[in-house]
């Protein structure tokens, strides 16, 4: 007698890397692990058409968000959606089957009115639930899915971590284009230094160079603070559009020399290990931050701004260290954080909390998303294998 399962469909039509293809890769995982069998539609060309690495996945490759109806089969199966859409695709969907949206980012100044096409949100934290409830939605599954530590995707074989490129081009604008073409050539023309840890602290931002980070802003309160601490380097690994590089760069300006740029970087697991801490940007535009999983998951405290969502993930003196806002005290409390770190002050994430970190473990996640399936289970067309 066939056994039978259950069938989904997933769409992320990103054709980057960023943390919401990183939150699909585990999240398809989990649904298969629980015996599911899934459909990802995806971009024809994108990171995740390519790099999933799930040979138990049928993955189908559409051109545009518009034929995304057309290949989904009238099987009432429920449909888990990573970017939010609304209109007459919304509806077509929504005929046959349930359609559930992800929410990767508070709602902090953007339209909500694509969250009303859905019959349920998901959010991965507390904070983007409380974002939701702001804005006046109320159809949120109730407890936040956070996302897990994937440092699977490995790096390039090498020893070493080499600079790589810092900027992330949009080729549609001209501007992107051109500075495309001549970039890498000036690049090419460079030594490739390779990456060596400098005598003093070493504080560390492994991210894509996102505007939701905010880090021009934040280093125009933190870049004055970083000078009278000429100890403290700040190594960034990471890319991101030219202007976001570019802003970047201004405000880091007066402190030229304790900075240094590595670009994007696949092995973060070797950056984890060679940095004293991780330094996150700030925090109400952030959703979760899948790299302060990540690097306390290597052993590595993260210093973070001591707000939500980064109260959620980050313990204060045990996994990491929290300082105000420097928008509100001018940086006192991040200079006073910098004097205790250089006297030799170090949380030890792994020894200090491993229930803490237990939340943010693959199982745990496994169990959410079971959690979550049983919640959904009467909505479920089931099938034969």
């Amino acid at each position: 007698m066939a056994r039978e399962v259950c069938h989904c469909y997933e769409i992320n039509l990103q054709t980057g890397l960023g943390g919401g293809e990183i939150y699909t890769r585990f999240f398809t995982q989990a649904l298969i692990d629980l015996g599911w069998k899934v459909t990802l539609i995806v971009k024809r060309g994108s990171w995740l058409s390519s790099n999933l690495g799930m040979p138990r996945v049928s993955i189908l490759e559409v051109d545009d968000l518009g034929t995304v109806p057309d290949v989904i089969a009238d099987d009432h199966a429920p449909v888990f959606a990573h970017t939010p859409f609304s209109g007459e695709i919304a509806e077509r969907i929504r005929r046959h089957h349930r359609l559930i949206y992800f929410a990767h980012m508070p709602l902090h100044g953007r339209n909500p009115s694509a969250f009303h096409s859905c019959d349920l949100i998901l959010a991965v934290s507390n904070h983007v639930i409380d974002s939701l409830k702001a804005a006046g939605l109320s159809h949120y599954y109730a407890e936040p899915l956070y996302g897990v530590a994937d440092l699977e995707r490995g790096g390039n074989g090498s020893t070493e971590v080499r600079r790589g490129p810092s900027y992330d081009w949009d080729r549609r604008k001209f501007r992107d284009w051109f500075l495309s073409l001549t970039y890498p050539i000036a690049r090419r023309m460079r030594r490739s230094e390779a990456y060596h840890k400098r005598p003093g602290l070493t504080l560390g931002i492994v991210s894509r160079l996102t505007p939701i980070k905010q880090f021009p802003l934040l280093f125009t309160h933190l870049a004055p603070i970083l000078a009278k601490h000429p100890m403290v380097n700040l190594e960034i690994f990471g890319s991101g559009g030219y202007a976001s590089v570019r802003d970047l760069r201004r405000a880091l300006k007066p402190v030229a020399a304790q900075v240094r740029y590595w670009g994007h970087q696949q092995d973060v697991t070797r950056i984890y290990q060679a940095l004293d801490f991780l330094l996150t940007g700030l925090p109400e535009k952030e959703a979760l931050g899948l790299n302060v999983i990540e690097a306390q998951a290597c052993g590595l405290p993260v210093i973070a701004v001591n707000a939500p969502p980064f109260t959620e993930t980050v313990l204060d003196g045990q996994t990491g260290c929290l300082y105000a806002d420097p928008r509100q005290d001018a940086g006192r409390s991040f200079d006073q954080l910098l004097t205790r770190l250089c006297a030799g002050e170090r949380p030890k994430p792994g020894q200090l909390a491993p229930a803490h970190l237990q939340q943010f473990s693959y199982p745990a996640f496994r169990n959410r998303v079971q959690t979550l399936l049983q919640y959904l289970g009467k909505d479920v067309k089931r099938e034969s294998r």
